[in-house]
This record gives C-alpha cells, sequence and structure tokens, in this order.
C-alpha cells in the first residue's frame, strides 16, 4: 500500500505563523505552563519550588529557578547519559542524547533530545519552507542537492542513545514522513546520508548531484562552511567523477560496500553527460559560478550562513555566480528558536523571526561595560537596536538555559522580534584588560584578507590563540592562505590585523606594551582540513563542524596541529 503524503498547504501554513505571531505574548505564557506541566515531576524543577501547579506562574517561575549555563546542568544531564531513568529534568526518560560539535571548549557538550524537540523541529522546517518556497518556487518533480551527513549514534554505558543534533534528528523514524511534503527527493540514496566514512559520502554526495543535475532545484549543507568544502573538494576530484560518468564504473575510493552497491545502481555509461560536465569545467574562470554551471535549473543554495559562517560567504557566493544564497534558520544544538521568513535577504542582512511556541525565550540585556547584569525580558518586551543574550526554557530540561548566543533586535514581525545573530558573548581574546569577540576577529581577519586579495590570494581559513609563553602576552593569529606572496605582503597584512582591533582596552594595552605585538602565523595547505579530521575523529558530525576560532589550551590537540604547520610568522609593528 502507498504511504500517504499530506498535501503541503503553503498559505495555511503562512497564516497560523501570522495568527500565532499576532498573540506571541500569550502562546508564550501557554507553552511556559505546558513545558511546566508536561515537566513537573522533574527533581530539578521541584528542587526549585515548583511542584506543576495552578500557582507556578510566569513570575513564580522566574523568582524561583535560577539563570544557568551548561556548567550548572552538566551533572544533571550526566546522570541522564549514564542510564539514571528518574525523571532528573524532565517528566519522561529522553530518548536521545544530542552532541554539540565541541569545537568552541575542546569538548562536546550533552543536550537532551525528546520527541518534542524533533516536533519543533519539523515545525520550524515548515514554516521556513512555506516562506522561502513563497519566493522561490520550486518544481513538485525536482530534486535536491543536500550535503548531509547522519554520522552513526552510539549507546551510552547507560543505554541512551547519543548522537550529533542532526544525527538525532536525520535517525529519528519521524523526520522521513515529517519532511515527505516540504522537501524535494535527494540526489543521494539513504546509504551515502549515512556512510560510515564522510569522505566516501562526499564524493558521492557530488557524483549523484551530477547524475541528476538537470533535476537540482536547490543545493543544502547545514553550514556554508560545508558548502565551500564541497565545491573545493569537486575542483580536485571532478575529473576522477567525470570518468566513473563516462564509463559507468564507480571509483575505487568507494570502498564501503552498501555505498558501493547504492551508486552502482544509479550508474550507467553516459559519455554525453561525461562530456558536458568536461567542457562546463574547463570553461569556468577560476571556478566562478560552478554551481549553476553543474546545476543549471537551481533556484538557490540554503544554509547556515551567519555568525561564525559568515566569512565562508564570499567564497561560497563565488561558487554560486548569480544564484541567490538564502540563510538557513537560528537554532543550536539546544534546539530551534527562529525561522527566515524573508529569504530573499542576502546573508549579511538575514533575519530571523522567533517561532512563539518553541520555547520559551527570554532575553538578557548585553551591558557595554560588562558590569553588573540586568533581568531578561520577555519576548515581547525587547527593544528594537538593543543586544541581547538568548536565554531558553525548553521541552527537554533546560530551564532559563543561557544560550551564549548575543542577538539584536532589528524589528518585529507582528509581535514576534526578528533577529540578526551577533557572536558568541564569551569573550573569546584577552590578555589584559582588552576584551574582543568572534565578530571582533572576524572583522579584523576581514579588513587584512582585502590586502591579501590585492595579490588575488585569499584567506582560507583562520583561528587564533592567546600567547603567553611570552611576556607580555600577545594574540597569534593563524591563516591558511590559498597561494604564495611575498614578505611584505603578510607584514602589512599582520600590521593590518593589529591595527583592526578597535577595542579601546587592546589599543591602549598594545601602546602601553602591557600586550605583546600581534604575530601572523601562516600555516601550511591543508591545515585546517586536519582540524576538521581531528574533530571528526572524536565524533563530530561533518554537516555539524564549525572551526574554532579562538584555540585555548584545553584544545592542546588542535593547537598542536596548527604550531607543527607554520609555514611562516611576522610580528606587527603598528604600535
Amino acid at each position: 500500500m502507498l504511504e500517504k503524503v499530506e498535501t503541503f498547504d503553503m498559505n495555511r501554513v503562512i497564516d497560523e505563523f501570522d495568527e500565532m505571531t499576532r498573540n506571541a505574548d500569550q502562546v508564550q505564557k501557554q507553552t511556559l505552563k505546558d513545558i511546566l506541566l508536561k515537566n513537573k515531576s522533574a527533581i530539578y524543577l521541584q528542587n526549585c519550588g515548583l511542584n506543576g501547579n495552578a500557582a507556578d506562574s510566569e513570575e513564580a517561575f522566574k523568582a524561583m529557578v535560577p539563570l544557568v549555563t551548561d556548567v550548572e546542568l552538566e551533572p544533571y544531564i550526566k546522570r541522564m547519559v549514564d542510564g539514571d531513568t528518574s525523571p532528573i529534568l524532565t517528566g519522561h526518560p529522553v530518548p536521545a542524547i544530542s552532541l554539540s560539535s565541541g569545537t568552541s571548549q575542546g569538548r562536546p557538550k550533552f543536550i537532551p533530545f525528546t520527541d518534542e524537540l524533533m516536533e519543533n523541529t519539523l515545525q520550524l522546517f515548515r514554516t521556513a519552507f512555506a516562506f522561502r518556497n513563497r519566493d522561490f518556487p520550486i518544481d513538485d518533480n525536482g530534486r535536491a542537492l543536500q550535503f548531509i551527513f547522519g554520522s552513526k549514534q552510539y549507546i551510552s554505558t547507560g543505554g541512551v542513545p547519543v548522537g550529533t543534533a542532526t544525527t538525532n534528528v536525520y535517525r529519528n523514524p519521524n523526520f522521513k514522513a515529517g519532511m515527505k511534503s516540504i522537501t524535494s527527493p535527494s540526489c543521494s540514496p539513504d546509504e551515502v546520508v549515512f556512510s560510515p566514512d564522510v569522505h566516501q559520502a562526499l564524493y558521492c554526495h557530488l557524483l549523484s548531484g551530477i547524475l541528476f543535475r538537470d533535476q537540482v532545484q536547490y543545493v543544502f549543507a547545514v553550514f556554508a562552511h560545508g558548502l565551500v568544502h564541497a565545491f573545493r573538494t569537486f575542483e580536485q576530484v571532478w575529473e576522477e567523477i567525470v570518468t566513473d560518468i563516462k564509463d559507468g564504473v564507480l571509483s575505487n575510493r568507494i570502498t564501503v560496500p552498501s555505498v558501493r552497491t547504492a551508486m552502482s545502481k544509479l550508474l550507467t555509461p553516459n559519455p554525453e553527460l561525461a562530456e558536458t560536465i568536461r567542457s562546463k569545467c574547463m570553461s569556468l574562470s577560476n571556478w566562478y559560478g560552478l554551481i549553476p554551471a553543474l546545476f543549471p535549473n537551481a533556484k538557490y543554495v540554503y544554509g547556515i550562513m551567519t555568525g561564525s559562517m559568515e566569512p565562508y560567504v564570499p567564497k561560497l557566493r563565488h561558487y554560486a555566480g548569480d544564484l541567490p544564497l538564502v540563510s538557513h534558520d537560528y537554532g543550536s544544538s539546544e534546539g530551534w528558536i527562529a525561522a527566515n521568513v524573508t529569504p530573499k535577504l542576502s546573508p549579511e542582512e538575514a533575519t530571523f523571526a522567533v517561532i512563539p511556541n518553541l520555547g520559551y525565550f527570554e532575553f538578557l540585556p548585553v551591558s557595554e561595560t560588562g558590569e553588573g547584569e540586568e533581568k531578561p525580558v520577555g519576548l515581547t518586551e525587547v527593544k528594537i537596536g538593543e543586544e541581547y543574550e538568548v536565554v531558553i526554557t525548553n521541552y527537554a530540561g533546560l530551564y532559563r538555559y543561557r544560550l551564549g548566543d548575543v542577538v539584536k533586535i532589528i524589528g518585529f514581525y507582528n509581535n514576534t522580534p526578528q533577529l540578526k545573530f551577533i557572536c558568541r558573548r564569551n569573550l573569546i581574546l584577552s590578555i589584559n584588560i582588552d576584551k574582543n569577540t568572534e565578530r571582533d576577529l572576524q572583522l579584523s581577519v576581514e579588513s587584512a584578507a582585502k590586502r591579501l586579495s590585492e595579490e588575488k590570494i585569499e584567506v582560507i581559513d583562520f583561528s587564533s590563540h592567546i600567547d603567553v609563553s611570552t611576556d607580555p602576552g600577545h594574540y597569534a593569529i593563524f591563516w591558511e592562505i590559498s597561494g604564495e606572496t611575498n614578505e611584505d605582503v603578510l607584514q602589512d597584512c599582520c600590521n593590518c590585523l593589529d591595527r583592526a582591533f578597535i577595542d579601546a582596552g587592546y589599543v591602549s594595552s598594545r601602546k602601553c606594551k602591557t600586550i605583546g605585538a600581534l604575530e601572523l602565523r601562516v600555516v601550511a595547505k591543508g591545515t585546517f582540513r586536519k582540524i576538521q579530521e581531528h574533530f571528526l575523529g572524536l565524533g563530530s558530525s561533518a554537516g555539524q563542524f564549525k572551526m574554532p576560532r579562538c584555540v585555548k589550551p584545553s584544545n592542546a590537540k588542535v593547537l598542536q596541529i596548527l604550531c607543527e604547520n607554520v609555514v611562516s610568522s611576522y610580528f606587527s609593528t603598528a604600535f
């Protein structure tokens, strides 16, 4: 019997979102009530003095439940991972645990994953798809080239399935059915998505996309980094892919039996397609417009392109040519928060409208001085132009949880705020009285990279480290660049990096020599790929990987990889 597929009604989904956002305040109150009722037996809430009765008002919740970070919740979640089935954070045992990417702190965080989070994911995807499909309609019989990687779950010592957030979503039994009406069929067989070898999976994703090239409606990866990595890889393997298509025989590099079997079913000798791809690749200038050349009917390129992914947008735009870049929605391993309801905006301008029933949201004002913490405000109480740290309460046992993300309120969609992601709140570069965030580092690199671009060279990737092995300590910035240039150019870049940190504490410390000269360390080609391999070896998902922008002492292995691959270094003479 054929499975019944629910018909997707775009206008109904948009109307429902409009209605919900008009009543955002009431929806928030009801959502908090539902969360507390569903988890009323949770030991954590009872320890806070809440009992899941009518007296547990919004005001009582805020008064009795403290603001927390992952550090405070870690002991509770560890009990769940270890197999304790008592109602610790949630009313019922959680079916799985998610792992964050772990790139920021050198270790992944454990986060409860529940059926409600899965339903939230599908709700957000439906909402975002409705707005996206209104602006960029796709053909019903088309396909999607999706660079997704469902890495393996493992079973913890306590018997709980553990995997990355994306893996828990892709492996959830409700995922395929829930996505059927709102996504085009993937070009790649499931065996490729769930391949144990991500390199073989990536090669097969590319090959599958080209085999269905005329049907591809859009190209997707979770992160812009994944898209750039995919097409950088294509530059290296395209001739091998052409040979596979011409001969109808899969490359020997594919050794996973299930993947070989699935891909071999797609392949038949096709010299005409092989010659078309060869001709397209040979005609491109420095691979500009590669994506539309390969996929002539693609409508857009889709993925998370804001925040720490912004540095990859220029290269992605180079590959995309005139194709629109559409920013994926805003969320984290802890859960989804907001949808992109204005998909025509460029990644640099992208904003995200909070979906009021995905959780209970508070916003902690970000103090300019960092001294004295203000009280958080509610979803509808935020002010346009102000910056806040996001605080979430969700169905999966996170209560007044500080996400660490700083967002700026750009406007409102009805009565729900539209956010722009600014940066992670935790300071990543600080020696003395200086305070520089991930965003400050990004702006510094962008500024210095302009000098490099005059030489037709680009920054492939970057990171940083506080070097206190010397006195005074200094900032060390690691660059991997696309070509060779003379030392004067790199010295200019080094000075530009130093000058671009405009934080008053940094500038004054540099001038009075309490912070040493900034050091630019150029690393060998392939260094940042080695770092990715390191994290994949620790269990990170290829689709969820984010490059650490500041390498702390706790990330000793990553620091070792960077330092062992330095080919030249330059000290700033800017101060």
